[in-house]
């Protein structure tokens, strides 16, 4: 069996046991800046995953994502963030992650074999025909990675497929493939490294995109967030005051009509009621650059 690219021995790992801790930091950090490199390659790619997604989303479906191990848990970051960046309901980004939550506390290589636990996984994220799923395996060959893409395909669940390795089994069977072709690890097959890296930026960069399709993003604001916690309050009314254009008591005031909800308040703040503001953005689908035009 040839080996994986993420497998392979790096051209300067030899002696790395013995070098000065600066060198070793720096060789370290250049394989972080080069794993990032190898995103941009995959720029195209990742717009499709991104217009996919927020398809979804806006005709109601739901953006699920899924992986074992690392990559497992790229995944998870970019899940969990979706609702405190976006204010998309967690039921509308469901995750699956090999082993569930005992294995965030205490991480096994088995489950990533046990395509048992990938069937289960996906039943109970409901996801179905027209919704989107983010499936991500450093090596593309991870037995639960596969078998959620394979079954989601199934139910008519559109796949997009992320993975460092040209020409693996992940990146074959998604309906979007997207490579990241970060190759050998300074620690030899320690993907949280490298590959993690270019996972990491690269679902940043869709999510992100997905944000600005759904009217979430406004010139660089989180314009969809709730306000649910005292940091949120004071960013929901610095993003109110600069997007309506009004002082600081004005945000507030239009924050405390709608409930801490940023989108809306930003209309209130320029004269709407807030079953206007609410009606103005249905008809926009949630977007408030037309809007604010008026």
């Amino acid at each position: 069996m040839a080996i994986r690219s993420t497998e392979a021995r790096h051209p300067q790992s030899e002696g790395l046991h013995a070098r000065p801790a600066d060198e070793v930091l720096a060789l370290l950090l250049d394989a972080q800046v080069a794993a990032l490199a190898a995103v941009r390659p995959a720029l195209a790619a990742l717009e499709r995953v991104a217009d996919a997604g927020a398809e979804s989303l806006r005709r109601g479906g739901r953006l699920g994502y899924g992986g074992a191990g690392s990559s497992g848990l790229m995944a998870l970051a970019d899940c969990l963030e979706l609702a405190g960046t976006f204010g998309l309901s967690p039921d509308r980004t469901p995750m699956m992650f090999a082993g569930g939550a005992a294995a965030l506390l205490h991480m096994t290589g088995a489950v990533e074999d046990d395509p048992a636990l990938a069937l289960a996984d996906l039943e109970a994220s409901r996801l179905g025909a027209g919704d989107v799923l983010l499936v991500l395996s450093a090596s593309g060959t991870t037995p639960y990675a596969l078998t959620l893409a394979e079954a989601a395909q199934a139910r008519g669940v559109t796949v997009a497929g992320f993975a460092n390795v040209a020409g693996s089994a992940l990146l074959a069977r998604a309906d979007l493939p997207v490579l990241l072709e970060t190759g050998a690890e300074v620690v030899s097959g320690s993907t949280r490294m490298g590959a993690g890296t270019a996972q990491k930026a690269a679902l940043n960069m869709v999510s992100v995109l997905i944000g600005l399709r759904l009217g979430h993003v406004h010139d660089g604001y989180m314009v969809n967030v709730i306000a649910d916690n005292a940091k949120l309050l004071d960013r929901a009314a610095r993003i109110v005051a600069a997007v309506a254009r009004v002082s600081r008591a004005e945000a507030d005031a239009a924050l405390s009509q709608t409930e801490g909800a940023v989108k809306p308040a930003i209309l209130v703040a320029q004269g709407l009621s807030p079953a206007e503001a609410r009606v103005a953005l249905d008809r926009s689908g949630g977007h408030l650059a037309e809007l604010l035009e008026r």
